[in-house]
């Protein structure tokens, strides 16, 4: 695709618009009814109700993708010498669990299985990463000119759910809900709200207590905020980034044999670096996670 029919800022833009279904606004043609977004713009005024139909799509499948490879290795598993997906499994689930050991020292049977599904979903959607840029949207646009009779250059498709901040701004508010609800009922209303008002300034006097109460629900509510803001958009910035960088390296195959051969070789190469920063994005995004549940638990 890259060089064919687009230029080079069209080629990145291309790769950069999400499939994008929803009520058509007004000043389009077909406005009122409901389809696929034709441009970066018309997506944009479809406005908050619209989907973002390959997030969903990728994010979905890999999600049951993981369901199965783990039910499968639950129903095969044996007492015996373990075959080659329970040991897999069996290492993974071990290494989950000796993470949460060390980062939540409280009881909650949820914590576990939540670090389990958030490490091996996202770090499935981060590996999508590695799939060459061009293939999964080349087979979208040959399906959606075959079969929805749209225009290729109009069938946007992105494989990498984690490099969209719906996503990742989905996954970190519902660690964030969790974390509010336990530390609720954990703590009570009252010393939930102690936590926001009283600290990090303390004092004696009941006059100069209640003056720092605003100032200490300030500072304590921006960082209660920044939590779920910061575990999204480290996620969303780490993959965008790499997702990037493929597309840009994408683009010298078209540029002649010379830059074709060291486009192969570069781009062999972020592939290999960037398996570390799929997999430690997972684990961080995971860790902070079990980190958030263990200050909801416990008091300052």
């Amino acid at each position: 695709m890259a060089g064919e029919a687009l230029t080079a800022s069209e080629y990145i833009k291309h790769h950069l618009q999400n499939l994008t279904y929803g009520q058509v606004p007004e000043g389009y043609e077909h406005a009122g009814s409901w389809g696929f977004a034709h441009s970066a713009q018309e997506a944009k005024d479809m406005g908050f109700m619209a989907i973002h139909v390959d997030t969903m799509f990728w994010s979905i499948l890999l999600g049951v993708a993981f369901l199965f490879i783990f039910r499968k290795a639950a129903r095969c598993a044996t007492e015996g010498v373990p075959g080659g997906l329970q040991n897999f499994v069996e290492w993974i689930i071990e290494f989950i669990d000796n993470s949460v050991r060390g980062s939540f020292t409280a009881k909650n049977p949820i914590v576990a299985p939540m670090a389990l599904t958030l490490f091996v979903w996202i770090l499935l959607m981060n590996l999508m990463d590695l799939v060459p840029v061009d293939w999964l949207p080349q087979v979208a646009g040959i399906v959606g000119a075959s079969v929805f009779g749209m225009d290729p250059h109009h069938v946007f498709f992105r494989v990498v759910p984690t490099t969209d901040p719906n996503a990742t701004f989905g996954m970190s508010l519902a660690i964030f809900a969790l974390t509010l609800f336990y530390g609720i009922k954990i703590k009570g209303i009252g010393g939930f709200m102690a936590e926001l008002t009283m600290q990090p300034f303390e004092a004696k006097s009941l006059p100069v207590k209640i003056f720092l109460i605003p100032i200490n629900f300030f500072l304590e509510f921006v960082g209660l905020i920044s939590k779920p803001i910061s575990l999204s958009l480290r996620l969303f910035g780490n993959l965008y980034a790499g997702e990037m960088i493929f597309i840009l390296i994408a683009l010298l195959f078209s540029s002649g044999i010379g830059l074709g051969i060291f486009a192969g070789v570069l781009q062999w190469a972020w592939a290999v670096f960037h398996i570390l920063i799929v997999m430690l994005q997972a684990f961080i995004f995971m860790t902070l996670a079990v980190v958030y549940m263990e200050m909801a638990h416990h008091a300052h």
